[in-house]
């Protein structure tokens, strides 16, 4: 789900219960620490520089005309993009699930994270990983991927190992964000190979913030804007007619609403048939929710569209008021209970979790929502858990 789990040992008991329940028993801080952690999840990708997705957060709130101001709240965004890749590693590590890609873009933890922490993760991939292949398998992979926020995200090479790439993949996130991972690709043949092995046609492009090739290209954009979003794929070869599915976790959540909406009135404007699939925070108005974000605030990394994070209704609500033509939201704890229970038994055994109040309170605070536009009748509407 978020970040990194260290962010707890730095807050002090939140003194009362979370949720509004009674108190747990590993105290307000750790049920804090872990939320923040859930929290910073994806943000990096999510916000973007001055320019890949994301938010105007602190700065915003502060002065919005100061380019001082929004360069350090995005940087206070990027920067959980290292966090959030060392918890996905750790949990690989540990037998969550298995990645042999993220071990060339991030190091191992040097401590252990909270087994709360590990089965939030755990559920956030698999959730998003099942949407995802039922878009696939709604359009016989005939379709095109852009992951809003990617950041150092494995899903291309996994999805070539399993014969389910697209016709296309792209990625989008901070200029900065994308030189790393260009770096990576380029001098870890692991990496290199596999895109060079699905490429057909004229020589691969590539500079330090852009890769091209003919089935997976990385954009160095700022989600804020989307006709420089939308100009920018469009010269990797975005095709607007084919079935498109968008993905953003953690990356709305660092937009203000309005820019939210922009982007998200921009993708059902721009493709007749697609889905978006977007994971991120929910039922934030309760103080479990704004410990998460008073968490953050001490980061000088605020959750720039919180607002829309009230409830599984208000989730709905944005995706279906910016022309999306239908609309869910479960909340992770409701996808946990979706997922194979054979697999989830296994995963239960890694670790010994003494916090099962504190995990549920954290799977409640998070969901994955998606929506749909099918004007070529795929079924689109029909994808559920």
């Amino acid at each position: 789900m978020g970040t990194d789990e260290t962010a707890d040992q730095s807050l002090p008991s939140c003194g009362g219960p979370p949720c509004g329940g009674r108190p747990m028993k590993g105290g307000g801080g750790r049920a804090v620490g872990a939320v923040a952690a859930a929290a910073g999840g994806r943000a990096r990708r999510a916000a973007p520089r001055a320019r890949p997705f994301a938010p105007p957060m602190a700065a915003a709130a502060r002065d919005p005309l100061s380019a001082a101001g929004l360069d350090e709240a995005d940087e206070a965004v990027r920067g959980t993009c290292e966090d959030a890749s060392v918890c996905k590693r750790f949990a690989v590590s540990v037998g969550y699930w298995k990645d042999p890609y993220i071990q060339y873009f991030v190091r191992q933890a040097k401590e252990r994270k909270a087994p709360e922490i590990n089965r939030g993760y755990y559920a956030r991939v698999h959730g998003v990983s099942y949407l995802i292949k039922a878009f696939l398998k709604k359009t016989d992979c005939n379709c095109q991927i852009v992951n809003l926020g990617a950041g150092m995200d494995t899903l291309f090479w996994r999805l070539k190992d399993e014969n389910l790439l697209p016709r296309k993949y792209f990625e989008v996130d901070f200029p900065m964000i994308v030189a790393r991972k260009i770096h990576n690709i380029k001098s870890k043949p692991p990496l290199s190979k596999p895109i060079m092995e699905s490429h057909s046609g004229d020589s691969l492009l590539i500079d330090s913030h852009s890769l091209d090739s003919s089935r997976y290209s990385i954009v160095g954009a700022d989600l804020r804007f989307s006709s420089d979003l939308e100009e920018k794929l469009k010269k990797h070869n975005l095709d607007i007619h084919l079935p498109t599915l968008l993905v953003a976790e953690c990356v709305l959540v660092y937009m203000t609403p309005q820019q939210s909406a922009n982007l998200l009135k921009w993708a059902a404007s721009t493709f007749p048939v697609a889905m978006f699939i977007n994971y991120e925070q929910v039922n934030m108005t309760d103080r479990f929710g704004q410990i998460m974000i008073e968490n953050l605030q001490r980061r000088q990394c605020n959750l720039a569209g919180v607002e829309i994070c009230r409830s599984l209704d208000s989730q709905r609500e944005r995706l279906l008021l910016n022309g999306w033509e239908t609309a869910r939201a479960i909340d992770m704890m409701k996808v946990y209970s979706f997922l194979p229970q054979a697999d989830v038994k296994r995963i239960e055994g890694l670790e010994f979790l003494d916090e099962k109040e504190l995990f549920e309170q954290l799977m409640q605070h998070y969901c994955i929502c998606w929506a749909s536009k099918d004007s070529s009748n795929l079924g689109l509407a029909s994808i559920t858990f």
